[in-house]
């Protein structure tokens, strides 16, 4: 009250009388008090008494086909969250999504049973679940690596855009005119984003994009293909949408008797594949996303807003950075 009687310029009495509902104070005066005190984050004794205590928790929900396995993208995603959470002295609470729950706009458990004082969502998830957590929510909600442009949303994602213009750009330098795109962009925003990128780097360097370039890796759902190349393509190089399917393209390819770099390159993104399966981490030429960045902004950005005090809202977007491995070969 000390504060807010001080920005009014009033005693603390007047304050009081103000928000209380008590006379002593004009109408006018009493209306300037309660505007101030609601841009301030004022609440009322009673309020505060019946609000639930803080729990020191924040649920972490996600899609369940997204983490399979610890040694995931996401899995690795989750991790870095949890130690975010942990350097900021909270604690994460895992919940894995199931697709009947995403579908029914269900709410989360831990937010059912009053156990968190916040959200964090990670991945792609339905614009109407979307369109649930961030209107109907009572708590705090942040997302991670995905975004809705038609809900207006907080959330962190990577710069699947202008890192996949990069990466196309970079094989057009080598002397690369032909190039494919491989992942379904109905699938994710995130794999559109970087079909958009790719297609501005083609335009960019006058080069026409042609239909039969677009190349699907995975069904509408995000299950990737086991096998996406079935026959040789007239192309002289791939730009794909992350590691893992760019590992595959290249099992094809190779099975098709195409080598790579030597006949034709390939490109991935995210700079990262799950261990122990047999895949070269240190061969695909990839572009490396800030996980770590991206988890530390997004836990910072939540503890802000659940105690009220000023964040960026909106889209925030991490760069990352191309790196140069063994899959691409210049013609020039």
């Amino acid at each position: 009250m000390a504060d807010i009687a001080a920005r009014v310029g009033v005693s603390n009495v007047a304050v009081s009388k103000a928000l209380s509902g008590k006379p002593g104070v004009s109408e006018e005066m009493r209306i300037r008090i309660k505007q101030v005190a609601e841009q301030m984050g004022y609440v009322s004794g009673s309020t505060a008494r019946s609000a639930p205590a803080a729990t020191g928790n924040i649920g972490v929900i996600m899609p369940e086909h997204y983490y399979e396995y610890s040694v995931s993208f996401y899995g690795q995603l989750y991790e870095k969250v949890v130690r975010a959470l942990y350097d900021n002295h909270y604690y994460g609470i895992l919940e894995l999504l199931k697709k009947e729950d995403e579908q029914e706009s269900n709410v989360p458990k831990v937010l059912q049973d009053a156990k968190v004082d916040g959200l964090i969502l990670v991945g792609q998830l339905g614009e109407k679940y979307i369109d649930t957590m961030v209107s109907q929510s009572r708590l705090p909600v942040f997302f991670l690596d995905t975004y809705m442009p038609s809900i207006a949303f907080d959330t962190v994602i990577s710069d699947g855009y202008y890192g996949t213009y990069l990466l196309t750009d970079h094989l057009i330098r080598r002397g690369h005119r032909k190039i494919g795109y491989v992942g379904n962009i109905d699938a994710t925003s995130s794999i559109a984003d970087r079909f958009w990128g790719y297609r501005k780097a083609l335009r960019e360097n006058g080069i026409d994009y042609e239909d039969e370039w677009e190349i699907s890796d995975r069904s509408k759902y995000g299950k990737t293909y086991a096998k996406i190349l079935t026959e040789r393509r007239d192309l002289d190089a791939y730009v794909c949408n992350c590691d893992f399917t760019a590992n595959i393209l290249i099992q094809n390819l190779e099975e098709l008797g195409v080598s790579v770099p030597d006949d034709v390159s390939v490109v991935g993104f995210d700079d990262f594949l799950p261990a122990g399966m047999g895949m070269d981490s240190e061969r695909i030429t990839s572009y490396s996303v800030d996980m770590e960045r991206m988890a530390e902004v997004c836990v910072k950005s939540l503890i802000k807003k659940i105690k009220r005090e000023k964040y960026v809202e909106g889209v925030q977007i991490i760069t990352g950075r191309i790196v140069e491995k063994k899959t691409v070969r210049s013609r020039l």
